[in-house]
């Protein structure tokens, strides 16, 4: 049984849910959101309330009530607040600049590296190794986030690279000096 599944969703006033078929369509005031439902998942939409059920009987089915119910949950958040993640960078030397949609990364390497954000992503940089991403698409500020971090992944020994805030970097002890 799926306890996330039977919770019902709110939403809030000046957000717009559209269901056709199995599409659904969230729009707020941050932007319009699309996602197309599984099939042997029903939405109620009443009151202000959504309401996610199942059209068959099965464990299987149940997961993926719960998977919905929290995919529009994260759709109806994002078009009213957003969603950001925060990124550090720490080594001598390394920074971040943004100009327009490009990312621009100073980090160890001989050559800097750009990265170019989609366009439903913005990103600011603050105080060179602060990089705040954002999006109104929960899924899709992830995987811009896990990129940007893969350019550098933190190394375990001193800790130097791109990391998310509030990350811990499991440090190895160095090589012991030899006599």
């Amino acid at each position: 049984m799926s306890r996330i599944g039977k919770q019902p969703i709110p939403v809030p006033a000046g957000v717009k849910i559209d269901l056709q078929g199995q599409q659904l369509t969230v729009t707020g005031a941050k932007g319009t959101l699309k996602r197309e439902i599984n099939q042997d998942i029903e939405i109620d939409i009443q009151d202000d309330v959504i309401q996610v059920n199942n059209r068959v009987e099965s464990t299987k089915v149940n997961a993926f009530r719960g998977l919905t119910r929290s995919l529009i949950n994260n759709m109806v958040i994002g078009v009213v607040d957003g969603f950001k993640k925060v990124l550090i960078i720490e080594g001598v030397g390394y920074k971040a600049n943004v100009s327009g949609a490009t990312l621009t990364l100073n980090v160890g390497y001989s050559n800097p590296v750009n990265f170019q954000l989609p366009k439903e992503v913005t990103a600011s940089v603050e105080g060179n190794t602060k990089i705040i991403v954002e999006c109104i698409d929960k899924e899709l500020l992830g995987l811009v986030a896990s990129r940007i971090r893969q350019i550098r992944k933190p190394e375990p020994y001193k800790g130097k690279g791109i990391r998310y805030e509030g990350e811990h970097i499991v440090r190895k002890v160095g090589k012991a000096g030899a006599k």
